[in-house]
């Protein structure tokens, strides 16, 4: 590395910024676009992910549309630092970490990472989970946060702007990965009225099968 990257890295301070939101409302493709811009800048990055999702495979973060980066999947945070060896870790500048709801060191990791290694954290995860309640560590962080970014989807029923994810199935676990099989996203009036939302997402998956 040179003297002027190193100059360079050392006037970046750290920070964290959180994108939050229900399922389909672009966060993984706003976290990429971000990223993508720090790399633009002449930043070093590095996109993390939670190894329970295994929907598009390990070795990549997939928005729902098909945009792709390359990625690390890990079990925990803590071990994302090991896992890419410490010299390594230490040239990233910027670190994207997608679903971040999945991880419960979140926070322990986000004040060593920006408060201690200067590193920038771009962090995108949902807010609620199908019950609107906290999910994971996600909430936690956004007292540590620089900025916080939320967005919404469109309403799968109606169209209006929506801002929770229901779920179609009947399972009950906090953890459940899945995607439009399994949740769709909802505008409030829908999703306090659940029993219709269920009905009619059957029956439109009834009228695709046939």
């Amino acid at each position: 590395m040179d003297v002027a990257a190193v100059r360079l890295r050392s006037s970046f301070h750290g920070e964290v910024h959180v994108i939050i939101g229900p399922m389909f409302a672009g966060k993984t493709t706003a976290l990429l676009r971000r990223i993508q811009s720090e790399r633009d800048n002449g930043r070093s990055v590095v996109m993390v992910k939670s190894s329970k999702d295994s929907r598009y495979g390990l070795d990549c973060v997939v928005t729902h549309d098909g945009k792709k980066m390359p990625c690390f999947a890990v079990p925990n945070l803590s071990t994302f630092r090991a896992q890419i060896g410490h010299e390594a870790y230490n040239k990233f500048d910027v670190i994207g970490i997608d679903e971040g709801q999945f991880f419960e060191d979140l926070y322990d990791f986000c004040c060593e990472a920006a408060d201690i290694d200067k590193k920038t954290i771009i962090i995108a995860g949902l807010d609620g989970d199908y019950m609107r309640r906290s999910f994971g560590s996600v909430l936690d962080v956004i007292p540590l946060a620089d900025t916080v970014t939320k967005l919404t989807a469109r309403c799968e029923l109606c169209g209006r702007r929506a801002f929770f994810t229901f779920r179609k199935t009947a399972e009950t676990q906090t953890e459940l990965i899945g995607g439009a099989d399994v949740y769709m996203p909802v505008c409030r009036q829908h999703y306090v009225n659940g029993q219709p939302v269920t009905d009619s997402a059957r029956s439109a998956s009834e009228c695709t099968m046939n």
